[in-house]
């Protein structure tokens, strides 16, 4: 056991990556859910993830999920979000808003010194990036970037991963975002946690569509009430259901990449070896590239999904109590899911505002 411990201790001290952490080895957690692996990847070689949007999504085995968090940091949720993780010894990946970095830069420091991956997910959060000026695209990537860096004191410690706000894409965007060797991720599946619904119906809409899937990258939102409610009985029932967490990491020249084939980077029954024919088996056929996400032209009113208001907000202590049966709901979202411009939860925040804490927070229900 103390060569194990040694072992691990080694492993995040020389390359600032902690081991990953199986339920076995979460101290008062005999059942936690864990961390099944870390898979070390190279955004020089995949530039695009994320099936919603992209042909190629994470190389995970069946029964695998990747949490990602968007943004954030926002006391009290960030930290609550941040305890679930912890009790279950989870690892997630934030994308992190330059404006809410500033704003909260402890908060940002303590979610690196948990041992997730810190991305970023522009500076002000627009929803206007398939119709913006390259220079301003570029400097709200950027600037992001910079937060994040200077609230960890260190550039190096800001991975290469980056996702879209909205996931409005746009082609001079993730053109410049690969040309700085960094990934854009975008998701496959989301669950809605940033509409109007309870904690038990994002629950259902995760559960739903990644049994649909198999496997993938789940989109959730650490700023958001709901969450927060229904995070540690997703986790209980991801265990329940046989899923293993992976956390994701970037290649250093220190940490070599996760050692994968063609195939496993795409997603589906029908998904071949490759693009390339070169890697295609006998009768196999390339997949025909996943369409784009539509663009979004003028915000049109009656499509705007506005994102629920997050000022004093009031959240249980105890653990949360899902309905009996849930709304029924399409196993599979279309990319049109996301059907324009939303509110940006980032204008609400005041520089000179106090920052709640799991000291002051309400403690009645939330509605």
């Amino acid at each position: 056991m103390r060569v194990r411990a040694l072992l691990c201790l080694l492993s995040v001290s020389v390359i600032g990556v902690p081991a990953a952490a199986a339920a076995a080895d979460c101290p008062g957690h005999p059942d936690a859910l864990g961390t099944s692996r870390v898979l070390v990847v190279d955004p020089a070689e995949h530039a695009l993830i994320g099936t919603m949007q992209y042909r190629e999504t994470l190389p995970l085995a069946d029964h695998e999920v990747v949490l990602t968090f968007d943004d954030g940091p926002l006391p009290p949720y960030t930290n609550r979000v941040l305890e679930t993780l912890a009790s279950q010894c989870v690892k997630a990946t934030y994308f992190l808003i330059g404006r809410m970095s500033r704003a909260y830069p402890e908060m940002v420091r303590e979610i690196h010194a948990a041992g997730h991956t810190v991305g970023t997910h522009t500076q002000n959060h627009p929803y206007t990036f398939n119709r913006m000026a390259p220079a301003k695209a570029q400097q709200e990537i950027d600037d992001a970037i910079a937060a994040a860096s200077d609230a960890l004191g260190d550039p190096a410690q800001v991975a290469p991963f980056f996702r879209i706000p909205g996931l409005i894409r746009a082609d001079v965007v993730e053109k410049y975002v690969a040309s700085r060797a960094i990934m854009t991720w975008s998701a496959d599946f989301p669950a809605d946690d940033w509409r109007h619904l309870s904690a038990a119906e994002v629950m259902h809409r995760a559960l739903t569509r990644l049994e649909a899937h198999g496997r993938g990258v789940l989109l959730l939102h650490d700023i958001q009430p709901a969450t927060v409610m229904m995070l540690p009985a997703l986790l209980r029932e991801l265990k329940h259901r046989g899923y293993r967490i992976v956390h994701v990491v970037p290649a250093t020249a220190s940490l070599p990449k996760t050692a994968t084939t063609p195939d496993q980077w795409l997603m589906g029954d029908t998904a071949v070896a490759a693009v390339s024919p070169r890697h295609l088996k006998p009768g196999q056929i390339p997949l025909p590239p996943i369409p784009p996400r539509p663009r979004t032209s003028a915000p049109i009113a009656s499509a705007i999904d506005v994102v629920p208001p997050v000022a004093s907000p009031i959240l249980p202590d105890g653990p949360i109590t899902q309905p009996a049966a849930a709304p029924s709901l399409p196993a599979t979202p279309a990319a049109k899911a996301f059907s324009g411009p939303r509110a940006d939860i980032t204008g609400s925040i005041k520089a000179d505002a106090r920052p709640l804490t799991n000291a002051n927070l309400p403690k009645s229900g939330i509605p």
